[in-house]
Formats: C-alpha cells, structure tokens, sequence
C-alpha cells in the first residue's frame, strides 16, 4: 500500500500554481550551484596550467567542493526543519557568495581546494533548503513535481550555460572569472526570495547530529582520498588500502550510531520503505555516472583532442541541452505514469547515450558526438526530478526537509565516487582506453539503477493486485 500511495502522491492532479515568481527565486539557488559545476569542470585544464596542478588537484577541486556538500546536506535538510527553509535559503545564498569570491582570490591549488571545500558549505544550505520551500508553496502534489520539474530545468540550464559562459570568461579575464559570475546570480536571488516568497514555520525542533556529522565526513574524505591518491600514483599501495579500509568502518559506525539516536541527521528508518530505498540508490546512482562521465568528457576534449576552454564548452552544450529539455519532461512524465517508471525510461535512455561513446575515438566527427552525448542528458534529465519527487513524496509533510537533504546527499555521494573512480581510469594506460572504460563503467551502473526500478514497478503492481483482492481499491 505504501507503494501504492508514493506513486498516487506523483500522479495526482494538480491545484492552480501560485505563480512563476516565487519559484523563478527558489530556483535560482539551485541555479548557481549547477552554473558552478559546469563552470569549474571547463575551466580544469586552465586551473592546472596556472597553479601548476595534475589530475590529482584537478579531481580534488571538483570533489573537495562536492565532498563537504554532500557530508552535510543532511544537518542542512535538518536545520530548515529547525530553523526555516527560507532562513537557511539565505544563509546558503550569502555563504555561496562569499566563497565563491574566496575560490576566484586563491594563489595556490591547495588554498583552492579549501575554498571550494567551503563554498561546498553554500551549495548544501541552497538545495534542500530551496526543494523545502518549494514543498511549502506547491503543496498540490502534482504541481509540486511540475514545480520540481522545472527546478530541475533550471538546473538544465545553469548546465547549458555554464560551459559556454564559463569558456568566454576563461578566454575574456582568466579562469577565476568563472566563480565570481556566481554573486551577481546570488544577489538577485536574494532579492526576490525576500520579497516574493513565503516564510514557511519551522515544522519541528531538530538537535545537531554532531557525531553522525563528523564520521559522514571523515568516511567520505578517507574514501575519496584513496581513490583519488591511489589513482595518481597509478595504483594503490599499503597506505591507500588502509585509509580506504577505514573509510568503510567510519561509514559503517557512522550507520550504527545513526540507527540508535533518538534523533539522527539520517533517519535509517526512512530507508525501510522501498519507494524511499529506490529513489536514493537511483540518486546515488544518476550523478555516479553523469558527472563522471562529464568529468571525463570535459578532459577529452581539451586534453585529448586539443581543444580550448571555450571550443571544448561549446562541444558540451548539446549534452546540457538534453538536460534542459529533459527536466521539465521528465517531471510531467512522473506526474502521468510514476516516478519508478520515469526513472527506468530515463535510466535506460542515458545509459544508451554513455554506450554510444564507445564509439568515440581522438579524430570523431562531432556531427557523431552531439547527438550522442544529448542523449545521455537526456536521460539522466528525466529521471532525476523524479527520484527527488519520489524521495519526497514516500515521507509525510513535516519530514520534506530532512527527505530532501537524503537523496540530494545520495546524488553528491554519487558526484563525489564517481568523478574519484571514473576519473581514475584516464590516469592509467592511455587515455582514450580509460576514456572507454569510464563511460561503460557509467553505462553499467545506469543499467543497474534502471533494474532496482523495474523490481520496485514489479513490487508496487504485486501490492496493487493483493489489495485489489483485498477490496482495498477500485477495479
């Protein structure tokens, strides 16, 4: 039955919108964390030309920011609960901001690295802080995925933009240019979400899981650590398996401690309905593959074929531009047919699209790339609204916050393994062969997100028919 109602809460009908206002100033956070991702990925090559930096401080500027983000998109789901979503909003707002700024004054890789490390701190406030509030003024359920539709194209877009954006201000002023752009985007978010958007009550007091914080971070910087290190130096040694190792036991105390608190910043128990259990795996699995395969399409076209920031951010605009037609798409499809269905399609969809890459060699013609790699932004746009309405929807109202800070953590755990695991392929061997191995590694794992879906779909039809029998529902 649980299953059942999940699926009703994505297919309802839906309650007049309360306008496009509000949700343009909602968004828009969301926006400038996706024009950050996209940005920064272009601007690697420039980075490491200038602070003399190699894969290794490449892959470290991307996950140090998307390390602390994940790690505490859970005190932060939390803190909207306590504090407000709109309150935390704006502390992200403010904080992303100023970091940002930080990041565009750094002399060296490794204080670059501690700044992305904090503008990672922004990033987690504006996420579920921004799906809160769109919880609180949406509350129709199908225009509340609608609504998470069309976030999610902003996102698309931000993606869209970034590369081309991020390119001209490499070849205009010099790399930093790429993280200021953020303030200007941050000021008028700020603007219109102070003026146009509600202050929803804070629904509940939550207290700050400090042990649970600590060990999320700690297990993911020891796991991130090995896999990177261990990569640049062309394959683990004693050190790196032993760091590895007790990232693992940090992750697993850090599952026990937050199964016996009273009030944990990861509710275990929400993982016990399986209509929340999938959403995160497919979280997890959605950004694995498409942000480490664009982690790696980005170095092959400049590394490899030689390309400049802004020819190479061009090249990427038709994978971007999937996403931003995707999205919206993939948010009216969940309203239609349910977010397990949504996320099948699009996980078979993008999985083609990373398949097609197989195809891919140093001299392609890029009449031959475009269309393959829209295809696979594509199909990760459409089922990406869907897990997050799915994920949202499988709780009651007053636990948006926390759910929203769930599978936003599960989609950054996944940013954080796979730009560290795909990433590592290129590092060894030549690197069009590694370039192959991470795109079907990213197909692969597509592959496995699309089965858990089709075995909740078997599931929720199985939980259909016994309560038809039951004359729990309609024929």
């Amino acid at each position: 039955m649980t299953e059942i109602a999940s699926e009703s809460r994505c297919a309802a009908t839906s309650d007049p919108s309360t306008g496009a206002l509000p949700l343009l100033a909602i968004c828009l956070g969301f926006f400038i964390v996706m024009l950050d991702t996209t940005i920064v990925n272009v601007a690697l090559p420039s980075i490491g030309d200038d602070l003399d930096g190699d894969l290794g401080l490449l892959q470290w500027v991307v996950d140090s920011y998307t390390l602390v983000f994940a790690a505490l998109l859970l005190s932060a789901g939390a803190a909207g609960d306590r504090f407000g979503p709109r309150r935390v909003y704006i502390a992200g707002l403010a904080s992303f901001a100023v970091f940002s700024v930080l990041c565009a004054a750094a002399p060296s890789g490794g204080v670059l690295i501690a700044a992305r490390a904090l503008q990672g701190l922004g990033a987690a406030a504006l996420v579920p802080g921004s799906l809160a509030l769109i919880t609180a003024t949406y509350p129709d359920r199908a225009a509340r995925a609608r609504a998470i539709g069309v976030w999610g194209g902003m996102g698309g877009v931000a993606a869209a933009l970034g590369p081309v954006v991020g390119g001209g201000l490499i070849a205009a002023t010099g790399w930093q240019a790429v993280f200021l752009v953020n303030v200007p985007v941050a000021a008028l978010a700020y603007v219109l979400v102070t003026r146009v958007v509600a202050n929803p009550s804070p629904r509940r007091q939550r207290d700050f899981d400090l042990p649970g914080q600590v060990l999320a971070i700690a297990a993911l910087a020891c796991l991130t650590y090995a896999i990177i290190e261990g990569a640049g130096r062309g394959g683990w040694d004693a050190a790196d398996s032993v760091v590895f190792t007790i990232g693992l036991a940090l992750g697993a105390i850090f599952v026990a401690v937050e199964s016996r608190r009273h009030d944990p910043m990861l509710p275990v128990r929400l993982f016990r309905g399986a209509a929340f259990a999938t959403a995160s795996a497919t979280g997890v699995l959605l950004n694995f593959g498409f942000y480490g395969q664009f982690f790696v399409l980005t170095l092959y076209f400049q590394q490899l074929r030689g390309l400049s920031a802004l020819i190479a951010g061009l090249y990427t605009v038709p994978q971007a531009m999937g996403a931003v037609l995707g999205s919206p798409l993939g948010g009216r499809v969940c309203a239609r047919i349910g977010a397990p269905k949504t996320m099948t399609i699009g996980l078979l969809t993008g999985g083609a699209g990373y398949l097609g890459l197989l195809a891919v060699g140093q001299h392609t013609a890029y009449a031959v790339i475009a269309p393959i790699i829209f295809v696979a932004g594509f199909g990760m746009a459409i089922a990406m609204p869907a897990a997050t309405a799915a994920a949202i929807a499988a709780v009651p109202p007053q636990r948006a916050g926390i759910a929203a800070g769930v599978i936003n953590a599960a989609r950054q755990l996944g940013s954080v393994l796979g730009v560290a695991i795909l990433g590592a392929f290129v590092t060894t061997g030549t690197f069009l062969t590694g370039f192959h191995t991470a795109v079907a590694v990213a197909a692969a794992i597509f592959a496995v997100g699309a089965a858990l879906n089709v075995i909740q779909i078997v599931r929720m039809s199985r939980a259909r028919a016994t309560a038809r029998g039951h004359g729990l529902v309609g024929g």
